[in-house]
């Protein structure tokens, strides 16, 4: 199972970070044939400020004997990004609480409807793993048929990896793609035991050999917004997004998906034909 071991997924977390620097990258003399690419670990000890026990202890997955400040100057050795950090803190610091992708309250009416209010904009409700738990209708033109989609398998992963559609839908599927497993690679960290997510992860990695590459790329997610460019039929022209992730629910794991355009632009023109076509040209 790719990355459900927190000991496996800390160790080969940060053997590829210490494994794209080089040692000009950080000011340390480059001495010598290494057998290996990028940073020693005693390199990163110097960088970090800390004896080599105590980073050869992080790297083998006993973080519980680490502590913070020591987490801390690893990451800025390391030159971690923002997102990296929280991947790091996470996989050292696991949540013992949290299983199964849907709050076990459900999606609350007055969530639906603001869902529902924003009619001409597309907007999904993502949970834990990755699970859509609800949209509006122009989100489900634009994107899925999420209604028709059996619960367990309306996820973000699998319906880039394993809906044919998507490679279609998505201009730049692989950028696509590539931000789904990032997604699910810090999914993992904040809760490496939640059996859903161990489910779908074993899942895709049988299944997708782009899956198991881009997993191993040691991505994470850095952003709650970007841009994504789709394919919609009618009217058969590329709708331009840039989206942007809102903490709507009390739920710090669920977020909404809000996809706009640019006003007066020919995706705007094409949004507003989709948005009369799925209420029935009114």
């Amino acid at each position: 199972m790719p990355g459900m071991d927190t000991f496996d997924a800390l160790r080969d977390f940060l053997l590829s970070r210490r494994a794209r620097l080089r040692p000009q990258d950080v000011g340390l003399p480059d001495h010598g044939v290494r057998r290996v690419r990028g940073l020693r670990r005693e390199e990163v000890a110097t960088l970090a400020a800390v004896s080599v026990e105590h980073y050869i202890r992080l790297e083998r997955g006993q973080a519980s004997r680490v502590s913070d400040a020591v987490l801390d100057a690893v990451a800025e050795a390391l030159r971690l990004s923002p997102g990296e950090c929280r991947y790091l803190r996470s996989l050292a610091r696991p949540s013992s609480t949290g299983s199964g992708h849907e709050g076990s309250g459900g999606v609350r009416p007055s969530v639906q409807h603001i869902l529902d209010s924003m009619a001409g904009t597309p907007a999904y409700l993502v949970g834990r793993g990755g699970s859509i738990l609800a949209w509006n209708r122009l989100a489900a033109a634009v994107f899925a048929d999420f209604g028709g989609i059996p619960a367990a398998q309306r996820t973000v992963g699998r319906l880039v990896f394993t809906d044919p559609r998507a490679r279609w839908l998505y201009v730049d599927w692989e950028a696509k793609a590539r931000e789904a497993v990032s997604y699910l690679r810090t999914e993992t960290g904040k809760r490496p035991r939640d059996p859903e997510l161990i489910r779908e992860i074993d899942e895709l990695a049988h299944h997708s050999e782009d899956f198991r590459r881009l997993w191993s790329e040691q991505h994470v997610l850095e952003t709650t917004h970007s841009t994504v460019v789709v394919r919609c039929h009618p009217p058969h022209q590329r709708l331009e997004f840039s989206w942007e992730g809102l903490q709507l629910t009390s739920d710090p794991d669920e977020i909404v998906l809000v996809y706009t355009t640019t006003p007066g632009s020919p995706s705007a023109a094409a949004l507003l034909e989709m948005f009369h076509a799925s209420r029935g040209g009114r």
